[in-house]
């Protein structure tokens, strides 16, 4: 039985691109901006984790878009700032907020698992007007390392006092997704991009490419 529905964030919930695509950056420029910016940030995440070197997650996405504005020579005076302010109330994808209260209406109790930093998840969801959704906003700012560390999967028990396979995970990062289903999650991927699946430890249990019917998904399990 599921007791428990935990989502990542960024990329799941929140679109990603919304920061570089809503910015002043030419239309063909954009794009590649933020498709640099998303994987230094997740790659800065990785290294962190194994070299013992932590610092949050707002830091790592400030690094990871100063290497990627280096990239593309772009200097412009305050384009920086503007990145990073949109960054921080990043748009959700349209069907999200109504998923969200379908699935409280259902009665399912709702959390973020995410590697963002307790600020910036509160910021956030505050932004799209998700207050009152979730029961947790669980940061890896309390372990100090990020996913797909064991470590981090564990909040989520020690939080609610649930047992893995209690709980849906739903994650739009293939890794993330075989991660947790090595955990014990039971696991819902969200393809959103239509990639293949991730060569790595566990796979997930069902594949959608939006969260549109999830309450349903969530009735028949």
């Amino acid at each position: 039985m599921i007791r428990l529905c935990v989502f990542d964030a960024y990329g799941t919930l929140f679109d990603v691109d919304a920061a570089a695509r809503e910015s002043g950056i030419a239309p063909e420029n954009w794009p590649r901006l933020s498709a640099d910016w998303r994987r230094k940030q997740l790659e800065y995440t990785w290294l962190r984790s194994v070299a013992g070197a932590h610092v949050d997650f707002w830091q790592i996405t400030q690094d990871a878009l100063d290497w990627a504005l280096e990239a593309q020579g772009l200097a412009a005076e305050g384009l920086r700032a503007e990145l990073l302010a949109l960054y921080r109330r990043l748009g959700v994808f349209g069907e999200v907020p109504q998923v969200l209260a379908q699935l409280c209406e259902q009665g399912m109790p709702l959390a973020i698992l995410s590697n963002g930093s307790r600020p910036m998840l509160e910021e956030a969801v505050r932004a799209a007007r998700l207050e009152g959704q979730f029961a947790a906003l669980l940061s890896v700012d309390e372990v100090e390392v990020y996913k797909p560390a064991r470590a981090v999967y564990d909040l989520v028990g020690q939080h609610f006092g649930t047992a893995p396979g209690e709980v849906l995970f739903v994650s739009a990062n293939g890794w993330d997704i075989c991660a947790g289903a090595a955990y014990g999650f039971r696991t819902l991927w969200l393809n959103r991009a239509g990639l293949p699946m991730d060569h790595l430890h566990g796979a997930p249990e069902a594949e959608m490419r939006s969260m549109q019917d999830l309450p349903r998904f969530i009735r028949e399990l």
